[in-house]
Order: structure tokens, then sequence, then C-alpha cells
């Protein structure tokens, strides 16, 4: 990873790393290191799936933290403060529709680590996002999506 590279987020998808980062230390790990206790004690480790599967799952999660820790070293919280109210933005909830008269979507544009489309937030790096960054309220943009190109109009920004 380059020295300069950051993660942007909201806020609140920071609080949420550190609680799940604060989740996996406290409770989940001391869980899987008395699981891969307790399938220890069964013997003959070779054949062992509880053992495995807890050793895999220790991995897994032993990741998962290594990851939400790089993610929070380098994370940049964005404030909206000082951009204009109607300027698309990280952070910041867009209604656009498709042109000519597609139905209005509105989705929050959030960092990478805090994306999830199924709740309504897309991440920054998203096709859509990115053609909809640095766009005001009233702008026609034209973005490309692996479909092909779809032009939307920005409605509201809040």
């Amino acid at each position: 990873m380059a020295k300069d590279e950051t993660y942007p987020m909201t806020l609140e998808g920071k609080q949420k790393l550190e609680d799940e980062l604060e989740d996996l230390r406290l409770n989940q790990r001391p869980k899987i290191i008395e699981r891969i206790k307790i399938a220890r004690s069964y013997g003959d480790l070779s054949e062992n799936s509880e053992y495995e599967s807890a050793k895999n799952e220790q991995s897994m999660m032993e990741g998962r933290i290594s990851t939400i820790e790089h993610m929070l070293q380098y994370a940049e919280v964005v404030e909206n403060d000082d951009v204009d109210d109607d300027l698309v933005n990280v952070g910041k909830k867009v209604t656009f529709k498709e042109l000519p008269d597609e139905d209005p979507e509105t989705y929050q544009i959030v960092g990478a680590a805090e994306a999830d489309p199924m709740s309504g937030k897309i991440s920054n790096d998203s096709p859509i996002a990115k053609g909809l960054l640095g766009h005001r309220v009233d702008d026609e943009v034209s973005i490309e999506i692996p479909a092909g190109e779809m032009k939307v109009k920005i409605i509201s920004v809040e």
C-alpha cells in the first residue's frame, strides 16, 4: 500500500469498525481460543475436524482483525461541514434519477470499508459514485458502468 493511501469513511463507519474490532478482540478471539483448547483435548489432531474448523475460523478472524486495524490506521474521516450543501461528496446522501424518466434512487456515498448497497450505502470507488462525486444538484451526468453508459440527473444532496 502506498504511504499516502487513505480510507475515506464517515464517523459512523469508523465507529462501526472500532466496535467490530473490539468485539473480535474481546469476545470472539477468546471463544475461538477456547474451542481450539477443547478440540486439542480430544487427542490426535491429524483427524480432528473440530480442531481444523476452529483453526480456520481463527485464521479468518485474525485476518479480519488485521484488515480493520489497517483501515483504522489509515482512516480519513470525511466531514462535510466545509463542503457546499449541494455538492456530492463522500458521506452525503444523493438522490438521482436515470434519464429520461426512471424513478429516483437515493444512496449515501461512503468509503469502501462501510459500503452496503442493500442498505443504500455505495462505495466511493463504485462506478456510480465516481460519476456523481464533485457534481451538484440539477447536474446531468453521464456515468460509465459495466453495462455501458447511464445518464442521470442529480435531484438532491443531503
